[in-house]
């Protein structure tokens, strides 16, 4: 199975208490359909779109429903089988367990520990798993198949009786049922090097060379690419091998070896200066230039031996083109680096990945509001740093992650934390509510970098915001269309902004005939912000002008009022309101269930064969 968490569906109640064992047992995300389940860590109003959304990211799906109704709702994505995910149909006393697709992508595994869980029966049908024990196109961890194409044929050979000529050293086939003959025409090979293949040869080789990686700042991602490729043809090795990419740690925001690593499907790891140095006396070509610069003797020499380990050799010393070195290390024995030996090291020895830091916004709170990209980004976050009520407003998709929590005011603290954390080589969401760029924590972020104080670390990460709905969308959408010709938004909190700052623009939006929306609008403290806008808005346009005042948007308490701009009551405004007030051209109409909407015509009037008149009147 692969890392990506698995989605667990189910349409009943009884469904939902399966649903959760599964859930707690594979560490997943339990879906509910919303009209008949209660308890479920995300309830949906459609199943079919959420299953097929979770196909498309690749997560293993294992629904509590019919295997019919399942097939149905993912047929029209069906035209990959080596990149589909693990598909489960489970019935709902957990009797039966039905691994549909993937079986050789984790399927077949995951249906055996389900099993396992509900005393049910894995209906595994996958020839080879059930005649011969494994699944020769779905090898062991730490080897790799490089001609699944052939995998069909070898596998039909086989049932047919043939035998196999196992070409090297390999427990897992040898312990298999397949019968073994030096005679076999089927070839399973365990290679070392490139080898000529025909149609009934399987190929298998370990992931164990470790590629060390260094490069000048801003070396071409093509000129990285084209020396590994070369390197590896000129000592006749598959990019199969490789098992990662290895640098060190003031190379995380190398934009080249990250492409590098995406392009040979391996993953990249960091190591500090000092673990670097420790392989000093092992490397065969020290440099006091590159000690000089970063404080190792040697970067891709010294990276490719650290990753493999004790008991390693350089196969392939520092090899260098214009701008990019690389070396290749490998353990004595041939065998996968072994990964408690990695683990046992100390913190500052092992190496990171590059940290990310995920700027979201949630949006009002609930979660027919948040993106699907928000979503995605939460879950895999393995840190969520935010203001408290942020992270309880979407604990049911936040279950095992690690909160950090923040009250209001601490926002530079709030940041700064969740920075740091990803510098340490973390996945981290910095939660806020609305959209993260609208006076929310994403300008922060970005202030911090400019103005340093971070860690070297810190200011290595990898940012991504993500946009969420913010307060002015969401009272605009519950108003009408009030922003539908030119808009701005004000904050009257002179906290951060001096108030004759403030004035200026409350002034300048008000001859410039903006549509406003104000946020924070009133405190406990302050109470004339509002009252001096309403003040200077009533010099420049009507009386009757619509004001929206909009209160705990998304939530069960939402209430969304329409006032004329003469009757704005102060009193009637708090901190959880939004004032959005129109422009001279704001309208509204009321339809026939008495609802009043607000509108601002963006001038189809003017427009050539329009059949609306400059009044907003449908002409006849």
């Amino acid at each position: 199975m692969n890392n990506v968490e698995p989605k667990i569906f189910t349409l009943s109640k009884a469904g939902a208490v399966l649903g959760a064992k599964i859930s707690q047992l594979l560490n997943g995300q339990l879906i509910g359909l919303q009209s008949r389940v209660s308890d479920a860590d995300i309830l949906t109003t459609s199943i079919g779109d959420e299953i097929r959304k979770a196909f498309k990211a690749g997560h293993p799906i294992i629904a509590v429903m019919a295997s019919g109704a399942l097939i149905r709702i993912l047929g029209p994505l069906l035209n990959d089988k080596h990149n589909e995910p693990a598909v489960i149909a489970i019935s709902e006393d957990g009797a039966s367990v039905v691994p549909l697709l993937g079986g050789h992508h984790g399927a077949n595994d995951l249906a055996k520990k389900i099993a396992d869980l509900t005393s049910g029966h894995a209906a595994i049908t996958t020839a080879g798993d059930l005649r011969f024990g494994i699944a020769l196109d779905h090898p062991p961890k730490g080897y790799v198949l490089a001609n699944p194409e052939n995998a069909k044929d070898v596998m039909a050979a086989l049932l047919a009786g043939e035998k196999a000529k196992l070409v090297g050293v390999s427990d897992w086939i040898e312990n298999s049922k397949i019968e073994l003959s030096d005679s076999g025409k089927v070839r399973l090979i365990i290679a070392d090097k490139k080898v000529e293949t025909s149609a009934l040869d399987l190929v298998y080789y370990r992931e164990n060379l470790m590629l060390g990686m260094g490069c000048e700042r801003g070396a071409e991602t093509s000129e990285a690419i084209e020396l590994v490729e070369q390197i590896l043809n000129e000592n006749n090795l598959s990019p199969n091998q490789l098992a990662g990419l290895y640098s060190i740690d003031v190379k995380a925001d190398e934009t080249a070896l990250h492409e590098v690593a995406d392009y040979f499907k391996i993953p990249v790891r960091f190591f500090k200066a000092e673990t670097l140095e420790r392989e000093a006396p092992r490397l065969k070509n020290p440099s006091e230039y590159v000690f000089n610069e970063v404080g190792c003797h040697g970067v891709a020499e010294g990276a490719a031996l650290a990753a493999a380990g004790q008991n390693s050799d350089l196969i392939i010393p520092k090899e260098k083109s214009k701008r990019v070195t690389l070396a290749i290390a490998k353990k004595s024995d041939g065998q996968v680096p072994n990964m408690q030996e990695t683990e046992n090291r100390t913190m500052s020895e092992k190496p990171r990945k590059r940290g990310k830091l995920f700027v979201v916004g949630i949006g009002p709170g609930q979660e027919t509001w948040r993106s699907p990209e928000v979503s995605r980004m939460i879950g895999e976050a393995t840190d969520l740093v935010g203001y408290s009520l942020y992270l309880d407003l979407i604990a049911q998709i936040s279950e095992g992650k690690v909160r950090h929590d923040f009250d209001l005011g601490k926002e530079e603290d709030r940041v700064r934390h969740s920075m740091e954390l990803a510098g340490e080589g973390k996945d981290v969401a910095l939660v806020c509510s609305g959209d993260a760029g609208i006076y929310a924590m994403a300008t922060l972020v970005f202030e911090l970098l400019k103005n340093g104080g971070l860690s070297d670390a810190a200011n290595r990460i990898e940012i991504v915001v993500s946009p969420g709905i913010s307060a002015l969308q969401a009272a605009a959408a519950r108003a009408g269309a009030p922003l539908g010709h030119d808009f701005c938004t004000i904050s009257l909190s002179d906290l951060l902004t001096p108030w004759d700052a403030i004035k200026m623009r409350v002034k300048a939006a008000a001859e410039g005939d903006f549509v406003i929306a104000f946020y924070n609008p009133v405190s406990k403290r302050r109470r004339t912000q509002l009252a001096y806008a309403k003040n200077v808005l009533l010099e420049h346009r009507p009386k009757d002008t619509p004001v929206i005042l909009a209160t705990n948007l998304g939530r069960p308490e939402e209430k969304v009022r329409v006032v004329p701009l003469e009757e704005l009551n102060i009193d009637d405004v708090d901190m959880l309101t939004v004032v959005v007030v129109g422009s001279s051209e704001t309208q509204t109409v009321k339809t026939g269930d008495g609802k009043t909407w607000v509108y601002t015509p963006r001038g189809y009037s003017a427009k050539v064969g329009t059949n609306i008149n400059s009044k907003g009147e449908t002409k006849i």
